[in-house]
């Protein structure tokens, strides 16, 4: 039986992601391959099976099986207002900006379990910015999609939360804008109206264009360089002139890209697109 830590065959990793796109239309070959090679591992060690190759051979012949896997291939690592230094610099560098537009559109890729996007939506409630803002939250798990519209989570989770809501400068309690039953709190209404969640992958389908700002936030790391480059254009393409591009604190623009978009928070990786007309 293969463990966590094992090497695994490449030639068997690429076969398996070959057959995920082939069956099921999910293209993960652009994925970074260390990051894929770890998780497939544990996917691995976790099913009792013996190689990458029974277990292509269980999803192929187990159509059902398949959406696991894909939620354990996937990073969904989030939290809300993950990073505050990150929102207080939107608070106070774009968002004084966005007040000038009569209307926002506003991307959050690869937004997992929903905590980015109901963070955001939170920030723009407190700034009157709400009412006129249409979010779309997107990520590639059909299972990280169905969370986040329920938008559920632990108790533990909250106080986290709450704790990062209060450095990101929070102006209220962070309980006002859920509702608590049993253990775990819920995302209330008026936060969840203006943000809709469906699937969409960064790499390989069609971008929606005229964004105000996206938010791309440690989604790039874990693309190999081929596909970064392809999802960064895809952005590019999908922005508004002087419109804003949040990367996670890792991830950097190419080269090229600069060419378009300019550093507007250089610390915390918000940058801008030419000049809104």
């Amino acid at each position: 039986m293969s463990g966590v830590d094992e090497p695994l065959d490449q030639a068997d990793l690429s076969s398996l992601l070959t057959l995920i796109f082939d069956r099921y239309g999910y293209d993960l070959r652009g994925y970074a391959r260390p990051s894929l090679q770890r998780r497939a591992g544990a996917v691995l060690a976790r099913s009792g099976l013996a190689t990458l190759a029974d277990l292509q051979a269980k999803i192929a012949a187990e159509p059902a099986s398949f959406g696991d896997l894909l939620d354990s291939l996937l990073v969904h690592v989030s939290a809300m207002f993950r990073d505050p230094s990150f929102y207080r610099a939107f608070r106070q560098r774009v968002v004084p900006m966005l007040r000038t537009y009569a209307r926002l559109n506003i991307w959050i890729c690869g937004c997992a379990s929903g905590e980015e996007a109901y963070s955001t939506a939170i920030l723009l409630a407190e700034e009157g910015l709400l009412e006129r803002t249409q979010i779309y939250a997107t990520d590639l798990s059909p299972h990280a999609i169905e969370r986040a519209k329920a938008g559920v989570y632990t108790r533990d989770e909250f106080d986290r939360f709450a704790a990062n809501y209060g450095a990101a400068g929070g102006a209220f309690d962070l309980a006002r804008y859920f509702t608590e039953a049993y253990g775990r709190v819920t995302v209330r209404e008026f936060v969840r109206r203006d943000i809709l969640f469906f699937q969409h992958d960064l790499v390989g389908d069609y971008v929606f264009g005229e964004m105000d700002v996206i938010c791309c936030r440690n989604v790039l790391i874990y693309l190999a360089r081929e596909s970064r480059e392809r999802a960064l254009a895809k952005l590019r393409e999908s922005l508004r002139p002087g419109g804003f591009l949040c990367l996670g604190h890792s991830e950097q623009l190419s080269r090229g890209a600069r060419d378009q978009i300019v550093d507007h928070v250089a610390e915390e990786r918000i940058f801008r697109q030419g000049a809104r007309a």
